[in-house]
C-alpha cells in the first residue's frame, strides 16, 4: 500500500562488508550492551565519506526544530531514495546523504523525513543535485537497521503528513521499536510472502490482521508464530515494485514500528488507571454521550486524537 511518483531502477543490495571501523564500532556501543552483542559494521573502509562542503543553498547556522512527537507518518512510501554518502560528521554524530526526487520538492531545514521508517531531521539539502542530509544519533544506529546501509543502498522515504493530508495507511510515528530478521521468502503468483523473526518483547504487540510498519511501509500482519517468535506478511505485485523490502535477502534486518494503540492500552492497563474508575458511576447523559462517541470512533477512529481510542477501549473492555 504505497504511493510513488519517482522510482529508481531496482537493484540487488550488496552484502554488507564484514570489515570493522573502530570509530563507528565505538559509536554503536552502549553502556548497557551485553558482552556478546554483535555489532554489524556500517560500511567498508573505502566507503567512508565525510561531508566537508556545506550546501550552497542554505546556511547550516539556522536553528532546527528539536525532536518531538509532532511528526506523523502514514506508512505510505512516496519513493525509494539512494544512499550517496555516509560517515562521521564534524559534530560527533553520523550523517546520511540521500538522493531523492519527490521528498525534496518542498524540503526545508528541520523537516522530518522517514528513512526506512525512522523519523530523521533534514540538516542540509541541495535541490539542484536532488540530495538531502539527515543526522543519526548513536542510539538510532543501535536501535535500527540503518547501520547496515552502504553507498548505493535503496531506502524507503516518506515526508511527514500535513494536517490536511489523507490518512492512507495507519498512525506511524517514525520511532522504530526494534528490528526483525528476514527468515523466509516465498513467491506465490505475483505476490511475495515474507517471514521475519523478532524479540518476544516486540512480538507481543503483533496481532494477526493488525497494522505494522516495516521499514516504514504500512502493512498487515497475516499470521503470528509464537513459538518461533515470528510473524509473516504479504507484498502484492504493486508494493513489491515500490519498496525496498523485497530487495533484502534472508538474514538481513528490517525496522519495525508496532501499532501504537496496543502500547497505549498496555500502559493504561498496567498503570492502575482502570481500577481507579471501575467503581465510578456516570450520569445517564454521560453514558449516552459516551456510547455515541464510541459508535463514531468505530467508523471514524482515524480522525480522532490518538490517545482517545485506547482509553475508550480500556474502559469498555473492563
Amino acid at each position: 500500500m504505497v504511493l510513488s511518483t519517482s522510482l529508481h531502477s531496482l537493484c540487488i543490495i550488496p552484502h554488507t562488508s564484514q570489515s570493522k571501523i573502530p570509530s563507528i564500532f565505538n559509536l554503536l556501543k552502549s553502556p548497557l550492551a551485553k558482552p556478546h552483542l554483535k555489532i554489524n559494521p556500517i560500511f567498508k573502509p573505502s566507503s567512508l565519506s565525510l561531508f566537508t562542503q556545506p550546501s550552497k543553498l542554505r546556511p547550516k547556522t539556522q536553528n532546527f526544530r528539536t525532536p518531538t512527537i509532532r511528526s506523523l507518518f502514514t506508512g505510505i512510501v512516496e519513493e525509494m531514495g539512494e544512499i550517496k554518502q555516509l560517515g562521521m560528521a564534524g559534530h560527533g554524530g553520523f550523517d546520511l546523504k540521500i538522493h531523492a526526487k519527490t521528498v525534496i520538492e518542498d524540503v526545508h531545514l528541520g523537516d522530518s523525513i522517514a528513512v526506512n521508517g525512522t523519523c530523521l531531521t533534514v540538516t542540509d539539502f541541495d535541490t539542484h543535485l536532488g540530495e538531502f542530509t539527515v543526522g543519526l544519533a548513536p542510539e538510532t544506529l543501535r536501535k535500527t537497521s540503518l547501520s547496515e546501509l552502504e553507498p548505493g543502498s535503496l531506502v524507503n522515504l516518506e515526508r511527514a503528513i500535513p494536517p490536511t493530508g489523507r490518512m492512507g495507511g495507519h498512525f506511524v510515528q517514525g520511532h522504530v521499536d526494534g528490528t526483525a530478521e528476514i527468515v523466509g521468502k516465498q513467491v506465490e503468483g505475483d505476490s511475495l510472502w515474507i517471514k521475519v523473526k523478532t524479540d518476544k518483547n516486540l512480538l507481543k504487540y503483533v496481532v494477526p490482521k493488525g497494522f505494522i510498519a516495516i521499514d516504514g511501509t504500512s502493512l498487515t500482519v497475516v499470521d503470528v508464530f509464537e513459538e518461533e517468535l515470528c510473524f509473516n506478511f504479504m507484498l502484492v505485485a504493486y508494493t513489491r515494485q515500490k519498496v525496498v523490502i523485497p530487495l533484502k535477502e534472508i538474514g538481513q534486518k528490517v525496522n519495525l514500528e508496532v501499532d501504537i494503540l496496543g502500547k497505549y492500552v498496555e500502559r493504561l492497563l498496567s498503570s492502575g488507571f482502570v481500577d481507579s474508575i471501575k467503581g465510578s458511576r456516570f450520569p445517564e447523559t454521560h453514558n449516552k454521550a459516551f456510547s455515541i462517541s464510541c459508535q463514531n470512533l468505530t467508523t471514524h477512529h482515524h480522525i480522532c486524537e490518538l490517545p482517545v481510542l485506547p482509553l475508550l477501549l480500556v474502559i469498555f473492555l473492563q
